[in-house]
């Protein structure tokens, strides 16, 4: 952690010149040892998972285009394959929120 604060606070020397298209995107859980100064000068997203597997599924598929999900040179595997990535993604959402219980 102290590494990447240090590289964090390094950017906002006066003689680093930065481009203006550059973003620094950073993914945390909630933890004490996460450096405070990252965090007062950022902006915090956060992203809830929908509730429940259906709703988990209709988010995953508006997200794709027609295009990506129907005009596949794999046709029906290419459908599967993503429906089955989609689906094992929302039931290990929706068990998350049992902890250990819910890897039975």
């Amino acid at each position: 952690m102290l590494a990447m604060e240090s590289v964090v606070k390094g950017f906002g020397a006066p003689d680093v010149e930065i481009h203006p298209d550059f973003r620094l995107f950073l993914s945390s859980m909630p933890a004490r040892i996460f450096p405070v100064s990252v965090l007062q000068n950022s902006v915090k997203v956060t992203n809830e998972p929908p509730k429940g597997l259906r709703t988990n599924l209709l988010r995953a598929f508006a997200e794709m285009t027609p295009q990506y999900f129907e005009d596949h040179p794999l046709e029906s595997s290419w459908r599967r394959l993503i429906f089955g990535v989609c689906f094992f993604h929302a039931v290990i959402q929706e068990r998350k929120k049992f902890g250990p219980l819910g890897w039975n």
